[in-house]
């Protein structure tokens, strides 16, 4: 498990349809282009700089990497929350989303496409599995704390041990093979067959649900990711 997911590298995104990656020079080239949020974050206001946005486009298969960062819009109902904090028709309420109430302050990254295909991979499994949309929200803000929801190959020098995919799962550690737990489905259904097995996960803040699964050393970071994890889940 991936112990502190510090350095955002989407330029060696895989989606999950193609397993694109740049080089380990090419990545040493981006080293720095953002840092994730540390646990007492303010909330990200701003995507990844200009060379970031090529990095993406070439790591995801997006054909416009002419476009300038400051041209695409970085702010949406999953990135802002609602405007009046009402749910949408048939969509599941705030405090069947986030029971507990947030704990400290709230981080926000904007989402593109593979992000958002990613977390859509999660909360479909998260209803195949029986966790429901709580176990949703709670699949979501581990990844975006792990991976910033991008299926992450091997970062080379960067990488932690053998951590891989949108969970940071280790196939050391037994979570399944490189190519399993790099397939989106695959490693959300490990992460929420785990989470099933935590007594009472259900009753549990999310940071203490999230972190009996990944065994962390920073085991409050995924916390800040609940507000935007419910935004995702309620508009999925």
């Amino acid at each position: 498990m991936k112990v502190d997911f510090t350095r955002w590298l989407p330029a060696i995104a895989k989606d999950s349809y193609r397993k694109t990656a740049l080089s380990v020079v090419g990545v040493a080239a981006l080293g720095g282009l953002a840092l994730a949020p540390t646990a007492a974050a303010a909330p990200v206001t701003s995507g990844p700089h200009e060379g970031a946005v090529a990095a993406i486009d070439l790591a995801t298969g997006n054909a416009a990497t002419s476009a300038r960062q400051e041209d695409r819009p970085v702010e949406s109902g999953l990135t802002t929350g609602s405007a009046t904090g009402k749910p949408p028709a048939g969509k599941p309420s705030r405090a069947e989303l986030i029971p507990h109430g947030v704990e400290g302050a709230q981080s926000r990254v904007p989402l593109d496409d593979a992000q958002l295909a990613n977390a859509r991979a999660i909360v479909d499994t998260a209803r195949k599995t029986g966790v429901g949309d709580r176990g949703a929200v709670i699949g979501v803000a581990t990844s975006l704390q792990e991976s910033k929801l991008y299926n992450l190959g091997h970062l080379g020098a960067y990488n932690d041990h053998d951590s891989q995919g949108l969970f940071q799962q280790r196939p050391s550690s037994g979570w399944g093979t490189p190519d399993q737990i790099t397939d989106p489905e695959y490693a959300a259904t490990a992460f929420f067959t785990a989470l099933k097995n935590v007594g009472g996960w259900q009753d549990l803040p999310l940071t203490a649900a999230a972190q009996t699964v990944q065994v962390s050393a920073f085991p409050y970071a995924y916390a800040q990711w609940e507000e935007q994890a419910a935004d995702i889940v309620q508009q999925m």
